[in-house]
């Protein structure tokens, strides 16, 4: 009885990650760029007693092997697309297919972000709502009345008291061989890793790249009713591996009783 205890325990013990996960994902599912995660999970080893194609009298059809439960060992990132809102702001700019924006971290490390909700610094640098810069940088004039950000990632503005737009700067992407492999910061920031591979720096909307939609944002990729049936369907399983824990522990009691 005691395998099944320790077996039904770490069912339990999956499930209760994969129900922080679930919580995770619900509740971002208004943070701009976010994506998804799902925890995967691998059988235990097994306790074999009987191997196929052994025995006395000829080969075995089949084996006699018992597990030992579950264990998470990854959570997968979702990077499919989430839906694209028009905000109106000029600096807001969403990135419609493959591609991360490139910033500079203070420690002068780089980082990467699908969030596109730009700010402008006093000098005028396009940075990011904790005040990070895009890299490559651009930088709006204090007197520029319009600013236009292309699908490919031209910048170009409206001085005052002028006609024709002038390009001031581009917006580059990178993209990852594996962006599964990028390391969560938090802070909707990623960080390169060996398992993701270098960053690509490419232009938007060229050779596979994301085109940029200025005037919009990239909204969660969370869908709220396939994470409410995982976690509804997580807690079934949590439940029923609590069973079975008792299940093992009544039959240890009957067990016991015999003896009395």
């Amino acid at each position: 009885m005691i395998r099944a205890m320790r077996t039904a325990a770490s069912g339990m013990k999956a499930q209760q990650m994969n129900v922080d996960n679930i919580a995770n994902n619900l509740a971002n599912v208004n943070t701009t760029g976010f994506k998804k995660s799902r925890v995967e999970f691998q059988d235990l080893f097994y306790q074999r007693r009987k191997i196929p194609g052994s025995g006395i009298r000829g080969a075995s059809p089949a084996s006699l092997e018992l597990g030992y439960g579950s264990s998470p060992v990854a959570t997968q990132r979702m990077y499919t697309q989430g839906e694209i809102h028009s905000t109106g702001n000029p600096t807001d700019i969403a990135i419609m297919g493959d591609g991360f924006f490139r910033v500079v971290m203070p420690d002068s490390t780089e980082a990467y972000t699908r969030d596109g909700s730009l700010r402008l610094s006093v000098e005028g640098q396009l940075i990011t709502s904790d005040g990070y810069f895009l890299d490559p940088g651009v930088s709006i004039p204090p007197e520029a009345q319009q600013i236009e950000i292309a699908p490919d990632g031209v910048v170009t503005v409206v001085l005052a008291g002028d006609t024709f737009p002038q390009e001031v700067g581009q917006l580059e992407t990178v993209r990852f061989v594996n962006p599964t492999g990028l390391l969560s910061m938090g802070r909707n920031l990623y960080r390169a890793t060996g398992a993701s591979g270098e960053a690509i720096a490419g232009t938007p909307n060229f050779d596979g790249f994301g085109r940029l939609a200025q005037g919009h944002l990239e909204f969660s990729n969370v869908e709220v009713v396939d994470e409410m049936i995982a976690l509804i369907a997580a807690q079934r399983a949590y439940e029923i591996n609590s069973k079975a824990i008792k299940a093992a522990e009544d039959m240890m009691t009957m067990a016991n009783d015999l003896t009395r």
